[in-house]
């Protein structure tokens, strides 16, 4: 297949690229230089010139807390830029994947949250992503629409670096104790996005690393998992005010990722650990 993937220099745009090209496919990867999906006559030239038989949006505003302050950005990307590429991709009979997030959802509910829940964000980042479920839900007949949560990935900034980072600098970090959630590698992802294009059973997605934990508990295993001894101590959300409100439970259930893929992803422990190897020059 020609796959069109937009946001491609990101965190979890350069796994997408990586795992379709050793896959066989003929990648269009677009760096948010050559697509500004925001601009709507670029997104329709740029689409109407690469012919791709799908395209794969990773291009998203995702500073969380400063979206409290940008919201007009935050909309204009997550939002109106899907919904560019939604009409594009609707007018030209391509299917779209649009990657979405556990923050659409308010986290009031006591279990996890499924492909049948209805979202309720509480920050403006969530329903910025909202925004774009919106514009593919009413725009395309044929779309996957992933979300996804807690990401982390050789590609850019994201909790278990700054994990690492911090243990090397300080010999006790607090974390928060009352956030669950399901931490998921980028690489994880990409692969299993790369099989669900191939089915052709167009919907409504949850795709993460199974199991959940808090981000204390994910520290707590980085630690251990790297030989530090640096001391991880639980704190509540209330310690540390942010700008962003965030949900005290996104767990996403998985189903029916199983039914149309064949598996679920590895345990987001097993992920982290093959991460940190990954990290020491281990192999893919």
């Amino acid at each position: 297949m020609i796959i069109l993937v937009t946001g491609a220099a990101g965190m979890l745009g350069q796994d997408v690229v990586a795992e379709l090209a050793r896959r066989g496919h003929r990648v269009l990867p677009m760096t948010r230089t050559e697509l500004n999906i925001t601009d709507l006559s670029q997104v329709r030239q740029v689409i109407l010139s690469g012919q791709p038989d799908i395209v794969i949006n990773c291009a998203a505003y995702t500073a969380v807390d400063q979206a409290e302050q940008d919201r007009e950005r935050a909309m204009q990307i997550n939002g109106l830029g899907v919904g560019n590429l939604a009409l594009v991709c609707g007018e030209l009979e391509i299917p779209l994947v649009q990657i979405s997030t556990d923050y659409v959802f308010s986290g009031q509910k006591p279990g996890a949250y499924t492909v049948f829940d209805q979202p309720q964000p509480i920050n403006a980042y969530g329903w910025s992503k909202l925004a774009g479920e919106k514009y593919v839900l009413q725009l395309l007949q044929r779309f996957y629409l992933v979300r996804t949560s807690w990401l982390f990935g050789l590609y850019g900034n994201n909790f278990v670096e700054t994990i690492l980072r911090l243990a090397q600098e300080r010999k006790e970090l607090t974390v928060v104790d009352d956030q669950h959630g399901c931490p998921t590698w980028t690489q994880d992802l990409a692969r299993a996005v790369a099989d669900l294009i191939a089915t052709g059973r167009y919907g409504v997605y949850h795709v993460t690393n199974q199991g959940a934990t808090t981000w204390f508990g994910l520290a707590s295993a980085i630690i251990s998992q790297s030989g530090f001894d640096t001391v991880v101590k639980p704190v509540p959300t209330s310690a540390y005010p942010r700008p962003a409100a965030r949900p005290v439970n996104s767990v996403l259930d998985s189903f029916p990722l199983k039914e149309t893929i064949g598996y679920l992803l590895p345990s987001w422990q097993d992920a982290l650990a093959r991460y940190l190897q990954l990290r020491k020059g281990g192999t893919r």
